[in-house]
C-alpha cells in the first residue's frame, strides 16, 4: 500500500556516476530507466526508501507528490545544472505512486505523471515470438497503442532497433527533444519501449535513434503506425482502429467465399483512386466520397471485384503507392483510417470484394523511413548487390532476418484482420525470386548451393501464403510473376509458392503484340492468339490488362490499336471479348472500360466527359454486357483451369485471321461458342463445326450497333446443319462481323 510522505531533505550530491548524468543529457544512455525513476535505497535505520530522479532541462523546480494524498510532497534537488533532479522520499514501499509537480522560470506550474515510475508492458513471450519471427500480432505490440498502465491512460510506444545506443519518443509534447523521453532498452531482443502517461490519440510522433555505429542521429517515421501524417508531412499519429463499427458479419462468413471461389465469376476493376476521379479544383476525393462514387459504378457496370492499386502510406505520388513506407496506414491523402475502412465496408454490402496490392519485394530511401533504420542496414540487405533494385531506385527486404518477416507477414495479416480486405495481390514476385533479376553477370551473389534462386525471399511467399489462408480462409492471394517459375498457384504442400492466381502476363503481352499490328499482318502473327493455350492450366491464371500496360509512353489500349477511329475501336472491342471469353479470371485497369484515348496520368482524373461520346459510350456499354454476360454463364467461368472447360473448334485459320473455341461448364449442356474474326473485312456465311444439332442463339456480338459497331450478325442466332466441320458432324454458317466476336449458345 502506499504510505504518507513526509518532506525529507534531498541529496546534497547526486548519487548518479556524473558520467551518467551527462550520458542522459547528451541523450546518449543506452539504458535510462536504469537511472531516472524510482530507485530503492536505505532511508537511514534499516528503512526503504525511494530515490527519484527526473530529467526535466527547462524547469527551474520539481516536487513528488504521493497520489495518496497529504501534504507531504517532497521538493527534489538540482544535481546537475542541465535540469537533473533527486528526491529521496520514504519510508515507503516499492508500490508508492506519486505525480511530479513542476515549476518553470516563468512561474508556470503544473502536474503530470512521471512515465520512468511504469515497469515494462512488453512480455516475455511477446519479446522471445518477436525476436523468433513468428509473432503474427506484431502490429498490437509493436508502435504506438493506447492503453491504461496502473490506473494511469497513456501510450505504449515499442520499436525495434538492435544496433541502436538510444531511442527517443519525439513529439509535440516534449517539442522533438530527444533528451525527454528515451526509451526502455529490452537487452538482445533489440526491442525498445516506454509508456508515456497522459498522451492521447492524434498525437504526432517519430523514434530518434542514436546509433552506435558513428553516432549518428536519425528521426524515423513508426514503421507500424496506424495514421501518417499528409504528406509532405511525415510524422506518425497515435491512432486506434476501433471508431469503425463494421456491418459485414455476414460477406465475411459466407459472401467472402462465395464471392471469391475458384468456380465463380471473378472480374476485377483495377482502380489507382488519385486518379480514378477528381473534385472540383482537381481535388482528391475522400474514402467517403469514394463510398458515393465508385461503388454504384462499379455494381452497374456488373464488376465482381475493386482491386485497390497500393494505398500503403507513402511520400511520392509519382510512385502510384509502390513505394511505401507507412505499411500499416491507409494513406491519409484521402481520409481518416475509419474512412477506409467505411468503404471496404460498403463494398462488401454491395457484394463486391475488395483486393489490395501490396509491395514486400521493396522499399524507398527516404531518410524518414526503414532505410538504415538503427544507423544500420536493418531491414534491408548490406550488400547492394542484395540489397538495392537499381532499376527502381529502391531497396529489398531482407528476409533472411526474422523480425524484417515477422513485420511483412504481420503486415499481411493486419489487412486481412482490421480491414476485412478479401485478397492479397503481390506485386513484382518475380524480383523476389531470383537474385540475378535485372541484373548483369557480377551484380549478384548466388545461394548457398550456387544458384540464382532467393531461397530465403521463396520461403517468405510460401509462409506468407500459408499463413493468409490459414487465418483467414476464402480470402485470395494473387501473384504478378512475370516469369515460368513453376507452381506459383500450386499450395505448397504440392512443393508450389501457395498463391490462389497469377497474374498471366505472357497471354496479354502476346496478345497486345497481336492486337497492334495491322490486320493485314495478323495472319503471320497468329501464333500470338493460340500460343498461352500450351501453359494455360500450368497454373491459376488471371488475364490482366492492367496499370503497367496504359502508362510510360505504352499508350492506351484504344490508341494501341491500329486503323482508323472506326477501327481502333472496333479492334479493342474485340480484345475485350476475347479477354472475357478465354479461360482465366479478368482484371481490366480503369478507364479501359470506356475506351479513354491518352494514355494514363495519374496526376489527373480520367476523361469522364468521353462516356457521353459515342464510341467512347458504346465500349463501356460493351464492357458493362460483357460482365453480366460472363457472370450470367457458368460455361465462360465455371472451369477456367482445366482442359475440361475449354476446346479448340479452330485455330488452324490463320490465313483469314479467324478463332473459334468452345467454352464449357460444369453441365454438359451448358456451353458457349465464340468465333473471333480479327480483320475488316467481313465473313459471310463462315462455317464452324459445333458439337450438336440444334439452334445457337447468338446471345453476344461485339459489332452491335449498341456498341458502335455496324450491327452486321446473325439475326439473332443459327440453326445447325449436319454438314461435317473442324472434327464434327454438324456446323453453323455464320456471318462474322469485321473485326468482330459473336458469342452463341445452344438452345
Amino acid at each position: 500500500m502506499n504510505h504518507p510522505v513526509q518532506d525529507h531533505r534531498s541529496p546534497a550530491a547526486s548519487s548518479v556516476l556524473p558520467g551518467e548524468i551527462d550520458a542522459l543529457l547528451g541523450a546518449r544512455h543506452w539504458d535510462p530507466f536504469s537511472i531516472l525513476g524510482p530507485h530503492a535505497i536505505d532511508g537511514g535505520n534499516g528503512m526503504p526508501a525511494l530515490c527519484v530522479r527526473v530529467l526535466l532541462p527547462d524547469a527551474s523546480e520539481v516536487w513528488v507528490v504521493p497520489k495518496s494524498g497529504g501534504s507531504g510532497a517532497v521538493a527534489a534537488q538540482r544535481t546537475h545544472p542541465a535540469g537533473f533532479f533527486e528526491a529521496v522520499v520514504g519510508p515507503v514501499g516499492p508500490d508508492f505512486r506519486y505525480r511530479l509537480r513542476v515549476r518553470m522560470p516563468n512561474g508556470a506550474q503544473w502536474e503530470c505523471e512521471d512515465p520512468y515510475r511504469f515497469g515494462r508492458v512488453l512480455s516475455d513471450l511477446d519479446i522471445y515470438l518477436l525476436a523468433e519471427g513468428t509473432h503474427h500480432r506484431s502490429f498490437e505490440k509493436l508502435g504506438a497503442h493506447t492503453t491504461t498502465v496502473d490506473g494511469v491512460r497513456g501510450v505504449h510506444f515499442a520499436t525495434w532497433a538492435p544496433n541502436a545506443e538510444r531511442v527517443s519518443v519525439v513529439g509535440d509534447f516534449n517539442t522533438w527533444d530527444g533528451r525527454r523521453h528515451p526509451m526502455r532498452n529490452l537487452g538482445t531482443s533489440g526491442l525498445w519501449e516506454m509508456f508515456i502517461p497522459e498522451l492521447a490519440e492524434g498525437d504526432f510522433y517519430k523514434f530518434e535513434i542514436r546509433s552506435r555505429v558513428g553516432g549518428t542521429i536519425r528521426v524515423k517515421s513508426d514503421p507500424y503506425a496506424f495514421r501518417c501524417e499528409v504528406r509532405p508531412g511525415t510524422a506518425s499519429i497515435v491512432y486506434g482502429l476501433d471508431k469503425h463499427r463494421w456491418t459485414d458479419d455476414a460477406w465475411i462468413a459466407e459472401g467472402r467465399a462465395r464471392r471469391n471461389a475458384l468456380d465463380r465469376p471473378l472480374s476485377v476493376y483495377e482502380v489507382h483512386l488519385g486518379s480514378w476521379m477528381r473534385s472540383d479544383g482537381d481535388r482528391y476525393l475522400t474514402y467517403r466520397e469514394f463510398t458515393e462514387r465508385l461503388i454504384p459504378y462499379v455494381k452497374d457496370m456488373g464488376f465482381t471485384h475493386i482491386e485497390l492499386l497500393p494505398i500503403l502510406e507513402h511520400p511520392f505520388d509519382g510512385s502510384w503507392g509502390y513505394q511505401a513506407l507507412g505499411y500499416f496506414a491507409p494513406t491519409s491523402r484521402f481520409g481518416a483510417p475509419e474512412d477506409f475502412a467505411a468503404f471496404i465496408d460498403a463494398c462488401h454490402r454491395a457484394d463486391i470484394g475488395v483486393f489490395l496490392d501490396w509491395v514486400p519485394a521493396h522499399f524507398p530511401r527516404d531518410d524518414h523511413g526503414l532505410r538504415l533504420y538503427d544507423g544500420t542496414h536493418l531491414f534491408e540487405h548490406a550488400d547492394p548487390r542484395l540489397g538495392e533494385h537499381r532499376d527502381w531506385g529502391t531497396l529489398i527486404f531482407n528476409y533472411g532476418r526474422h523480425e524484417v518477416r515477422n513485420f511483412l507477414l504481420g503486415n499481411a495479416l493486419f489487412w486481412l484482420e482490421k480491414y476485412h480486405i478479401d485478397g492479397i495481390r503481390v506485386d513484382a514476385v518475380a524480383s523476389m525470386l531470383y537474385l540475378d533479376y535485372s541484373r548483369n553477370s557480377g551484380e549478384w551473389i548466388p545461394n548457398v548451393y550456387g544458384g540464382r534462386e532467393n531461397l530465403e525471399a521463396i520461403d517468405f511467399l510460401k509462409k506468407f501464403n500459408e499463413l493468409c489462408h490459414h487465418y483467414h480462409p476464402g480470402i485470395l492471394t494473387v501473384a504478378e510473376e512475370s516469369t515460368s517459375w513453376p507452381g506459383v498457384s500450386r499450395p505448397t504442400y504440392l512443393g508450389g509458392l501457395g498463391f490462389s492466381l497469377k497474374w498471366n502476363m505472357g497471354w496479354m503481352n502476346d496478345t497486345l503484340e497481336y492486337f497492334s499490328k495491322e490486320p493485314v499482318h495478323r495472319k503471320y502473327h497468329h501464333r500470338n492468339l493460340t500460343f498461352s493455350m500450351l501453359y494455360a492450366f500450368s497454373e491459376n491464371f488471371m488475364l490482366p490488362l492492367s496499370h503497367d500496360e496504359v502508362v510510360h509512353g505504352k499508350r492506351s489500349l484504344l490508341d494501341k490499336m491500329p486503323g482508323d477511329g472506326w477501327q481502333k475501336f472496333a479492334n479493342l472491342r474485340l480484345l475485350l471479348s476475347l479477354q472475357y471469353a478465354f479461360p482465366g479470371k479478368k482484371l481490366l485497369f480503369m478507364g479501359s472500360e470506356f475506351g479513354q484515348g491518352q494514355e494514363w496520368n495519374a496526376n489527373q482524373s480520367l476523361d469522364w466527359h468521353l462516356i457521353n461520346v459515342g464510341f467512347h459510350q458504346g465500349i463501356q456499354r460493351l464492357v458493362r454486357d460483357l460482365n453480366r454476360l460472363y457472370t450470367s454463364y457458368g460455361a465462360l467461368h465455371q472451369i477456367d483451369f482445366d482442359w475440361k472447360g475449354f476446346e479448340w473448334i479452330d485455330f488452324h485459320d490463320w490465313e483469314q485471321s479467324v478463332l473459334s473455341f468452345l467454352r464449357k461448364g460444369n453441365d454438359p449442356s451448358d456451353q458457349v461458342i465464340a468465333v473471333y474474326n480479327f480483320t475488316p473485312a467481313p465473313r459471310m456465311g463462315y462455317r464452324t463445326g459445333v458439337p450438336a444439332p440444334g439452334y445457337y442463339r447468338e446471345i453476344f456480338n461485339s459489332d452491335s450497333g449498341l456498341y458502335g459497331g455496324s450491327n452486321l450478325g446473325n439475326a439473332g442466332g443459327v440453326h445447325a446443319e449436319e454438314i461435317a466441320r473442324h472434327g464434327r458432324p454438324w456446323s453453323l454458317q455464320l456471318n462474322l462481323p469485321p473485326l468482330g466476336c459473336v458469342m452463341l449458345r445452344r438452345e
